[in-house]
């Protein structure tokens, strides 16, 4: 067994291998659709929501994109119910199934000018599906993840979950690019705009492959075997957990809003406020987005060395400061200008980024996990991410300003930084502690006093002197 790391003797590195490629996999999945329908913004506004108002036809396919996060919040309680009864593992074999057939199914739909209203009718119930199985994704991954990761090494290895996410958006980004470089402008609305979504299908049976022979982590398997599992997760989540909850929920979103902005909103934004061809948007924005893959890294190593606060505190704050700043300077309208604007964004997104799995899992105990994460997450994703690009648009055509989303993230990572202030650090937590606070140092000072009352009856946890030693034996000893 490996010194330092919360794992069974049996995790060796070919089971972290597969573990990591399992959550990686279904992260690719969820947000390359989520790409795809950013990039493909502006020719699923004339597919499907005609009208000689183009701000308008815009604004409704926004709006399509942002209704199916309405369905993440339920989709989050209900599979983060069955991860915490059920297990992780049989929870994402689940819901990457559900996901990618339904973002495989977009493809097949039928334009509006083929069956009128019915058309955008079909796709909002097809987003409302994925949107309800991807609610139960980014949390369930993080916690299947980092629960089987060494100790010293989570940041390290969480980070393949931001990472896959932004190597979505930039296949979505490159494929996108590709098909209309490479098809006629009536080509692509007719067909080309189907391809990136049909190719879900083929990655959910290879995700499906993978992660039906990657076993259940070892801090599930641990409550499960003391007999600990959550009878009502959700009840005792927000009985339990609702600080920490809301504190998550404070920072992340930041991290949901500067996601969107910068891999699905900023390419249309270019196109439509700076004039810019769809071939130059997108390959400018997948340099930035290649960017914040390389920072995402740099940061996971820093978060494992110096903690998750200083990270998530210094991103907010780059937010706060230089939103408006890369906004002006994207105004410019030259390549180099639009790089470099994108490139302030994802280095400040990459802070985020980086931490945002560790939280999920550090600030919640094994038993309600899944369901804790799932609700701060998908309610973040809920009100801020996936209404940002509608908002930012919506901001732009009231105000005539092209800066108003610049001032919207702002304000956004303001709050952040007020609810990072009140967030413990959660680096040296355990996550195989029984208890609600898995501070180490409280630990050690109940088997202080357990060995000085040998005699004494179990500490209000319900746990008997000899295992609260037990427990913190084994803390130390990570």
């Amino acid at each position: 067994m490996r010194n330092g790391a919360e794992v069974t003797a049996e995790t060796d590195r070919s089971m972290l291998r597969r573990v990591v490629a399992g959550g990686g996999i279904g992260n690719f999945v969820e947000w390359f659709d989520y790409g795809v329908y950013g990039y493909l913004a502006t020719t699923l506004a004339t597919v499907f929501f005609p009208s000689d108002n183009r701000a308008l036809s815009l604004l409704a396919t926004f709006g399509a994109f942002g209704v199916s996060f309405l369905l993440r919040p339920l989709g989050g309680l209900f599979f983060g119910k069955l991860g915490d009864r059920a297990g992780r593992q049989r929870t994402l074999v689940t819901v990457i199934v559900i996901m990618s057939a339904s973002t495989f199914v977009i493809g097949l739909l039928p334009t509006h000018e083929q069956i009128g209203l019915l058309a955008p009718t079909l796709l909002v119930l097809v987003r409302c599906v994925q949107g309800f199985s991807a609610g139960g994704e980014y949390a369930g991954a993080s916690s299947f993840v980092i629960e089987h990761a060494p100790a010293n090494k989570r940041a390290t290895y969480a980070s393949a979950l931001p990472m896959s996410t932004t190597l979505a958006f930039i296949a979505a980004a490159g494929l996108t690019a590709l098909l209309s470089a490479s098809l006629s402008a009536s080509d692509f609305e007719s067909w080309g705009w189907r391809v990136p979504f049909l190719i879900a299908g083929p990655l959910g049976l290879i995700g499906l492959f993978v992660r039906r022979n990657v076993e259940d982590t070892p801090a599930f398997r641990k409550v499960q075997a003391e007999g600990k599992v959550a009878a009502a997760p959700l009840r005792e989540s927000l009985r339990t957990q609702g600080k920490p909850i809301l504190l998550l929920l404070g920072f992340l979103m930041t991290n949901s809003v500067g996601y969107y902005m910068l891999a699905t909103y900023l390419p249309s934004y270019f196109q439509e406020q700076v004039e810019l061809s769809k071939g130059t948007a997108l390959l400018t924005n997948m340099a930035a987005l290649l960017l914040l893959v390389v920072f995402i890294a740099v940061f996971a190593v820093l978060a494992d060395r110096v903690g998750r606060k200083p990270i998530m505190l210094g991103s907010c704050l780059a937010f706060a400061a230089l939103t408006i700043p890369a906004f002006l300077l994207a105004q410019q309208g030259t390549v180099g200008a639009l790089l470099g604007a994108q490139a302030i964004i994802a280095v400040a997104q990459a802070g985020t980024s980086a931490v945002t799995s560790l939280l999920l899992v550090e600030m919640f105990p094994t038993r309600v996990r899944y369901t804790s994460a799932s609700v701060s997450y998908n309610l973040a994703y809920m009100l801020f991410g996936g209404t940002a690009p509608f908002v930012a648009t919506w901001l732009v055509s009231q105000s005539g300003s092209g800066l108003a989303p610049a001032v919207y993230i702002t304000v956004i990572a303001v709050i952040s930084v007020i609810a990072v202030l009140q967030i413990r650090e959660t680096k040296n937590v355990s996550l195989l502690a029984d208890t609600d606070e898995q501070e180490p140092a409280r630990s050690a000072a109940l088997v202080v006093e357990q060995i000085d009352q040998p005699d004494a009856p179990a500490h209000p946890g319900g746990r008997s002197a000899v295992r609260q030693i037990n427990d913190n034996q084994a803390r130390w000893e990570h």
